[in-house]
């Protein structure tokens, strides 16, 4: 797919998590009709990706340039009528809305970031924040892809979400030189009550 990579956004194919997330999005995955949040959508790659299989897509980042770069790629590729691109923190711009699908790529390191494009590699609260939100946003069939990578702080996240009423699930891996990706489903735990 074309997509514009303005300064102050991550290039997806440059940084591998982006591709590697998009390529796992399919059509028996993302149904025609379905509500999706793309959070931290940075370039939209995913946003995209999910619109072409009819989904109706939320994509949200903190970055305002990456918002701006969602939109340009949207309507680059023809799908701007699927995608809303809003600017805010996490759930924030979301508060009472549930999805079918959350999708997050989020930013692996823990410490401050330096300005708005380095958000999309550190934080100091995000898996906290995410986990806590995540089953609220939720519909009671839903899911979510959580994109993972052995560079960052895996096991904070996965900490922060089992805490939470959600199963965790490997949904796919992907086996780099220097890097393993993993990506997990998560979903309501129905045991948990």
């Amino acid at each position: 797919m074309p997509l514009v990579v303005t300064p102050g956004v991550l290039n997806p194919r440059l940084m591998r998590t982006g591709a590697f997330f998009a390529s796992r999005l399919h059509a028996e995955l993302l149904t025609p009709g379905s509500e999706v949040l793309d959070m931290g959508s940075g370039s939209g790659v995913c946003a995209i990706c999910a619109a072409r299989h009819g989904a109706r897509v939320v994509a949200v980042d903190i970055n305002s340039e990456a918002v701006r770069c969602t939109r340009v790629n949207a309507l680059l590729n023809g799908v701007e009528d699927r995608v809303e691109a809003l600017q805010g923190d996490l759930f924030a711009p979301v508060a009472g809305r549930h999805f079918d699908v959350v999708l997050f790529n989020p930013p692996f390191e823990h410490g401050i970031p330096r300005d708005d494009a380095d958000r999309a590699w550190r934080s100091v609260d995000v898996p906290e924040r995410f986990a806590a939100g995540l089953p609220g946003h939720l519909k009671p069939s839903g899911f979510a892809l959580l994109l993972l990578s052995t560079y960052g702080d895996c096991e904070r996240f996965v900490h922060e979400l089992r805490m939470r009423p959600l199963a965790i699930t490997v949904f796919a891996q992907n086996h780099l030189v220097n890097e393993r990706l993993t990506i997990l489903k998560l979903t309501h735990d129905k045991t948990a009550a």
